[in-house]
């Protein structure tokens, strides 16, 4: 497995963090992966699995919570950090953590794409889309988010509680 870390600026309409969203590359190896497995993973190491879907074909963000995205089937390309982001090409065994604030958006995907999503015990996300007059309040929201006790991937002593620390 192979972590990369991918920082955005702030976008104005989408603020994005100063968190680096983290892309845990074959998180699942070919032969394990699957939504089951996903979700088996995430509840295992404190990030309780809340759906199964794709990733919204618009930009948007979540304020209240972190987000764990596990893809289970197929591949995607997505856009991180909101419309001045950059696109990435995700598959099948890949986990995205994504800090709360930070943008992204499904640009493309493969037929048979799915993904599981996760976040933080006794979270109800929300869905922010960068609209004028958000940013006051959501930066607000932001800066309450605790850090996750846990790395949804590898658990209590992760990659995730060290480099987000």
């Amino acid at each position: 497995m192979k972590i990369e870390k991918l920082t955005f600026a702030d976008g104005g309409s989408i603020p994005n963090s100063r968190l680096p969203v983290l892309l845990y590359r074959g998180a699942l190896s070919p032969a394990r992966t699957s939504p089951e497995a996903l979700e088996a993973m995430f509840a295992e190491n404190g990030w309780p699995p809340a759906w199964r879907a794709q990733i919204f074909a618009f930009h948007h963000y979540h304020s209240n919570c972190h987000e764990a995205l596990g893809i289970a089937r197929g591949e995607a390309k997505v856009m991180f950090g909101g419309p001045a982001g950059r696109p990435f090409d995700i598959r099948a065994g890949d986990v995205v953590v994504i800090p709360a604030g930070v943008g992204h958006k499904r640009l493309s995907s493969s037929a048979e794409f799915l993904v599981v999503g996760a976040y933080p015990p006794g979270v109800a996300r929300d869905l922010l889309r960068g609209e004028p007059g958000e940013r006051p309040e959501a930066d607000v929201s932001i800066s309450k988010v605790p850090l996750p006790l846990t790395d949804p991937v590898e658990g209590i002593s992760g990659s995730l509680t060290k480099i987000w620390r």
